[in-house]
């Protein structure tokens, strides 16, 4: 029996989805304004806070894209693909590889807590 392969995910790629969500959440709300549109405050409460998750996804879109400016453009050893890291772990964003720059993590079970400023303060 093969043993369950744990999936990683990478953080660029977390927080679109975030993003993504935000907008489909702020749809959804609005959608609700116009089934309740009989009961005004109640529709724009709900289209304020539709639109608020909109704005709010926008803001996180914004700083994802200067994070990812940021990162380290490197080669996935697993897929050959270029892929960005944020942090000293990352996961390719390709084919889920975990992947390392520092080389005192080399060979360790992957661990997002590498990522941590505790972490590295202990070490």
């Amino acid at each position: 029996m093969a043993e369950p392969r744990l999936v990683y995910s990478s953080k660029i790629n977390k927080i679109r989805s975030f993003a993504l969500i935000l907008i489909f959440v702020g749809i959804l709300f609005m959608y609700g304004g116009i089934l309740l549109k009989k009961v005004e405050w109640l529709m724009l409460i709900l289209f304020a806070l539709g639109v608020l998750a909109i704005v709010f996804s926008l803001v996180v879109y914004v700083w994802i894209g200067t994070l990812s400016l940021r990162s380290v453009p490197v080669v996935c050893p697993n897929c050959n693909k270029p892929t960005k890291m944020l942090g000293r772990v990352d996961a390719c964003m390709h084919c889920k590889q975990p992947l390392t720059l520092d080389k005192n993590l080399e060979g360790l079970d992957f661990d997002e807590k590498y990522n941590s400023k505790r972490y590295k303060k202990k070490n």
